[in-house]
């Protein structure tokens, strides 16, 4: 297939465009700036620049690529720290969520593009309820936190709009693997503590496994949603201090909730104490997919053990999560 890959200079899109062209299709790969797009070239797709949120320039780019299919990766998450204000620091990924996937579902139909697949988010949106790992069918959050009820909105609507349209939501998990993420430095200076018990599950996918399961969706028809996540969902008290000896870093502190909504915010204390994970069943059943690290322990040790060093400690405690 022709492929139109927004998104494509992003954290995701940079393993999967190399994947979607082994796999024989052919790439177009959007970048926001002149700049970006040529990591696009130099990863063998065809590059262009685009605006996710200028529906004209949209439209214009998809009748002009009639590509057979729209991978939608367009999100802002580069070098976010404040959690505290999440609605604010997601923003900009909230109106791509919801104002630019209407633009790209437009721009699909206009060009008859029957292949829709789209980017959300899996982790920390499940209710709050019954068992700590939970599959397509159980229901979101009713009530998120107020700290992150517009961005949790924005997700609702993107698996809402595409869904209907016919297309595939994949909920991603927690990402790792980019070698500019800032979780190692940040778990190596102890700024990630453990708040409270620790309790709340987080569920990692290594960037590389999350490309490979989107050219498989790629091969299949929606209306539908997968979690992409590895086999190993975790509640925090157990994920961190593991990571924390991988880089040779000291545990993480522990600060109770308390301190931790004071400083960091309710977010942070929800995603820390009460947060669901995610099942990858439905995913490995119906798009034949392996994951190449299926624990975030094999990933970890994989990605991190080479950057183990003595930890520089910051000197004041925090209560600060990046």
């Amino acid at each position: 297939m022709k492929v139109f890959v927004v998104g494509a200079s992003g954290a995701i899109g940079t393993r999967l465009v190399p994947q979607l062209l082994a796999r024989g299709h052919e790439v177009v790969g959007t970048a926001t700036s002149l700049e970006r797009t040529e990591a696009v070239r130099a990863l063998g797709a065809q590059p262009l620049v685009l605006d996710a949120l200028d529906e004209d320039a949209v439209r214009r780019a998809v009748r002009a690529a009639r590509p057979d299919a729209i991978v939608y990766q367009a999100t802002a998450l580069a070098n976010l720290s404040d959690f505290k204000n999440f609605d604010r620091s997601f923003a900009q990924t909230n109106r791509l969520r919801t104002r630019g996937i209407d633009h790209a579902i437009a721009a699909a139909r206009e060009s008859g593009v029957r292949k829709l697949v789209a980017q959300s988010y899996a982790s920390a949106r499940y209710a709050r309820e019954g068992g700590m790992v939970k599959s397509e069918d159980d229901r979101l959050d009713p009530t998120p936190v107020p700290a992150m009820r517009e961005s949790f909105e924005a997700m609702r609507y993107l698996d809402r709009t595409v869904t209907q349209a016919g297309g595939i939501i994949l909920r991603y998990g927690t990402f790792y693997g980019d070698p500019e993420d800032k979780m190692v430095d940040t778990v190596r200076r102890r700024l990630w503590p453990i708040v409270g018990d620790g309790g709340g599950v987080t569920s990692f996918i290594h960037l590389e496994d999350a490309a490979a399961a989107t050219v498989l969706a790629l091969e299949h028809d929606g209306p539908a949603i997968y979690n992409v996540v590895d086999d190993e969902p975790a509640r925090i008290r157990e994920w961190l201090p593991a990571l924390a000896d991988i880089v040779g870093a000291k545990p993480p502190r522990r600060v109770p909730r308390w301190l931790a909504k004071r400083f960091a915010g309710e977010a942070v204390v929800m995603m820390s104490t009460e947060s669901r994970g995610a099942s990858n069943a439905k995913a490995k059943r119906e798009l034949g997919w392996t994951l190449r690290y299926p624990s975030w322990r094999q990933g970890f040790a994989a990605e991190y053990s080479a950057r183990r060093k003595a930890p520089a400690v910051s000197s004041q405690p925090s209560a600060r999560v990046s």
